[in-house]
């Protein structure tokens, strides 16, 4: 219920008005059954923007951290995050992936729309960077299609570490429904699955116009950046 409110009383009409959403290929999202939706991951409002424009509900997962800050911060980041229809996952332990997977796989098989970011992270610096297997995975013991969805500017309205967005138009852009059932059944082989996930990371990089790089986001993040010249 509060997913719904937040949508299209709360702050839904505010956040139209504001960022005037431009959106290409909306159509290409089933009106029904499963859906993968699957989008390159710029800005923390990726997961604000993506609910406000599709019209079913969406569910992504988030590390269960965001669900057990303290004080006032960590209780509206918990409400938006349980009014935005995200599930917590303890990422922690081996077990985790498979956690993640599951709870997504529930989704599916009750005719959901199940988001994910296939980088697994945000963008360090606005280039795309190389899928985890997770989304292959999804798509194969699901069945479901897989939809490519690129942000196209959501780092300039709220870039990482900004609190307050700036002012901007919003533009999202659709691709059409990958179909991968010639590989039913071939969950589990590696090699089909990075094939399924460069495939998809394929379509969001000429979706995007975004620069590929052929390197886990975490990595990049994980690597002493350069010192700006004086």
């Amino acid at each position: 219920m509060l997913y719904w409110l937040l949508k299209y009383i709360i702050l839904g009409p505010l956040l139209r008005l504001i960022f005037r959403p431009q959106v290409e290929g909306l159509e290409n999202v089933p009106e029904s059954g499963p859906v993968i939706l699957a989008s390159n991951h710029l800005s923390f409002s990726d997961s604000i923007f993506t609910p406000l424009i599709v019209k079913r509900k969406v569910t992504f997962i988030a590390k269960a951290e965001y669900f057990t800050g303290k004080g006032l911060k960590g209780w509206l980041t918990k409400m938006f995050f349980v009014g935005s229809g995200t599930i917590p996952v303890d990422r922690s332990g081996g077990r985790a992936a498979r956690a993640a997977l599951d709870t997504q796989l529930r989704v599916l098989r009750s005719g959901g729309i199940a988001g994910i970011y296939p980088e697994g992270t945000r963008s360090p610096d606005g280039r795309l960077y190389r899928g985890k297997t997770g989304v292959a995975r999804l798509a194969l013991e699901s069945g479901a299609p897989v939809v490519p969805m690129a942000m196209l500017n959501s780092d300039a309205i709220q870039p990482t570490g900004q609190i307050v967005p700036n002012l901007g138009r919003v533009r999202i852009r659709f691709g059409a429904p990958l179909d991968f059932s010639r590989y039913a059944g071939m969950s589990g082989d590696r090699f089909v699955e990075r094939a399924v996930t460069d495939e998809i990371m394929y379509e969001l990089m000429e979706l995007s116009g975004r620069e590929y790089v052929d390197m886990y986001a975490q990595k990049a993040k994980a690597q002493p950046r350069e010192p700006v010249p004086a």
